[in-house]
C-alpha cells in the first residue's frame, strides 16, 4: 500500500459551516442603483407569473430580457433606466412573495461563499452580513444545492419546449386540470 493511503483523507469543512448571521435590512442595495442580472428558473418565472396572474409569455416580454453570456443565452429581469430592477417600487419589490431564486438566497451564492474574503467582500456592500440570526451551515448548503438545481432558462431552448407543449395539447392529467 502507497504511503499516502495509510492515512485518513482528511476532508475541510467550509468556513461557515458553523453557520452565518444574516437579516436583511431593507436597504434595497442589491435591487438597485448598479447594473446586473437577475436569471430566471422556469420555476421563478411560473412563480411571478401566478403572483401577477398574467401569462408567463406576458412575463417575458413586460419585465424580462434575454442576455447572452459567450455560448449561453439566459432570461433575466429588466433594469429601469436608473438600474433599478423593473420590480422595484417605492415600497420595495412588487413581486416580493414570488421574488426570484436568486434574490431569496441572496447573501448566500457561491461567490460570496467561497471563503472568509469573499464574504468579507460582500458584507462591505450589504450591511445585513453579519447581523441578525444565524443561518446554519445545512441551510446554507441547502441554498446552494437549489441555485444548482433550479437552472436559468435558455431562452431558445425553453421556449421552443414550451410552444411545442402548447402546439400538442394537454398530455397528462397534470397538463390537463
Amino acid at each position: 500500500m502507497h504511503p499516502a493511503c495509510a492515512y485518513p483523507k482528511v476532508v475541510q469543512k467550509p468556513f461557515y459551516h458553523s453557520g452565518l448571521k444574516f437579516e436583511c435590512t431593507r436597504c434595497s442595495r442589491c435591487c438597485r442603483y448598479t447594473p446586473g442580472y437577475v436569471f430566471l428558473s422556469e420555476k421563478d418565472l411560473k412563480d411571478i407569473a401566478d403572483h401577477l396572474h398574467r401569462s408567463e409569455e406576458d412575463i417575458r416580454s413586460h419585465y424580462c430580457r434575454v442576455v447572452t453570456l459567450g455560448m449561453f443565452k439566459r432570461l433575466s429581469l429588466e433594469e429601469k433606466p436608473n438600474l433599478d430592477c423593473v420590480f422595484w417600487e417605492q415600497d420595495g419589490c412588487a413581486i416580493y412573495p414570488a421574488r426570484p431564486l436568486q434574490c431569496r438566497s441572496f447573501p448566500f451564492w457561491a461567490a460570496n461563499l467561497e471563503s472568509q474574503e469573499a464574504w468579507k467582500r460582500a458584507a462591505a456592500s450589504c450591511p445585513g452580513i453579519g447581523r441578525g440570526r444565524l443561518h446554519s451551515g445545512a441551510a446554507i448548503e441547502g441554498w446552494l444545492h437549489r441555485k444548482r438545481t433550479e437552472r436559468p432558462l435558455d431562452p431558445d431552448r425553453d421556449s421552443d419546449r414550451e410552444r411545442k407543449r402548447a402546439l400538442r395539447g394537454p398530455t397528462s392529467r397534470a397538463e390537463g386540470v
